[in-house]
């Protein structure tokens, strides 16, 4: 797939997903055969105002490209000069977000809130175009609710503005993430356009990409929180895509693969914020796994890597009957 003059290697994206699609994560996605990764979704406005946190979320130093960077705003002219910062900073492509359904951003007239005002869309995908040479995708909602399903239309009209791919998730603003992911409307988009299409919204196991991609014609498939505690759920769709099934991991696999996130993390943010904001993820990895409630429980509670790691050895010994070695 080629998305702009930026090859991707392989149909298997991850998604913009605010607190997991940093830099710890992102490596480990590319690890595990990911073709294109998308950073968190980032301010343009704070990255107009050198916002330290925002350039800490911008960081792409030393990672495998392509990279696409996600922004959100509401302002053409304000877009467009955070899509020259990011480009600066190495992002060979720039999404804009379309799809937050959070209220915080939808009341500023942000995410979702532009599937209402595609005319401001418009205006922001063309001011970003114009600004920069990468290309600008745009990722987008079926539409606000089930009495407007806008995403036929507005794709076309992202399209016609210089949009170079869309990523379509399946779902309503009004859904947020409950519900089924409607994969008609994907096709729809997918026949609607001549630009690439990617698709969203369901995929927790290898045959769902599978699924996807032949009932939507979709280009690619963009993982999202399947792979929450799961990145090897990246290669073993693209293994799947390949004509090869690949097992879920094994209870001791996830525990050394949280604990490689882990030191990942610390190396990247510190033991503090690493720790802090790896509780989340932690317990993600834990999920499904027997008798881990006291595990998380003391997780959620400590500060220090060591202390992790002993949780996680311990568990490993105790329930599991494994040494970490």
């Amino acid at each position: 797939m080629k998305i702009g003059n930026v090859f991707i290697p392989n149909k298997v994206v991850l998604a913009p997903m605010a607190g997991v699609s940093d830099k710890a994560f992102r490596i480990i996605a590319r690890e595990h055969g990911c073709g294109l990764v998308y950073t968190e979704m980032i301010s343009a406005k704070a990255l107009t105002y050198k916002n330290n946190r925002t350039k800490e979320i911008l960081n792409l130093r030393g990672e495998k490209q392509p990279i696409a960077v996600q922004l959100f705003g509401c302002e053409p002219a304000v877009m467009a000069a955070g899509a020259q910062i990011a480009v600066q900073e190495g992002a060979w492509l720039l999404d804009v977000n379309m799809g937050c359904p959070v209220p915080k951003v939808v009341r500023n007239g942000e995410g979702s809130a532009l599937l209402e005002n595609p005319e401001l869309a418009v205006e922001i995908v063309r001011a970003m175009v114009q600004a920069v040479s990468v290309p600008i995708t745009v990722k987008i909602r079926t539409g606000w609710d089930r009495e407007n399903i806008v995403a036929v239309e507005f794709a076309r009209e992202m399209e016609k503005a210089g949009a170079r791919a869309i990523a379509v998730h399946g779902r309503t603003r009004e859904q947020f993430y409950g519900g089924a992911a409607d994969w008609a409307i994907i096709r729809q988009v997918k026949a609607a356009v001549s630009v690439p299409v990617i698709g969203n919204g369901d995929l927790w196991t290898p045959q769902d990409a599978g699924k996807m991609l032949e009932e939507t014609g979709c280009d690619a498939v963009m993982l999202g929180r399947g792979v929450q505690g799961n990145p090897w759920l990246i290669s073993r769709v693209c293994r799947y895509l390949e004509g090869e099934e690949l097992p879920p991991p094994e209870p001791l696999e996830k525990i050394k693969g949280a604990l490689k996130h882990l030191e990942l993390t610390i190396k990247i943010k510190g033991e503090e914020a690493g720790v802090r904001e790896m509780r989340k993820h932690l317990a993600w990895y834990l999920k499904g796994m027997k008798h881990t409630a006291p595990y998380k429980e003391a997780i959620f509670k400590t500060k220090k890597k060591d202390e992790v790691v002993r949780i996680l050895e311990d568990y490993a010994g105790s329930v599991l009957g494994s040494r970490m070695i």
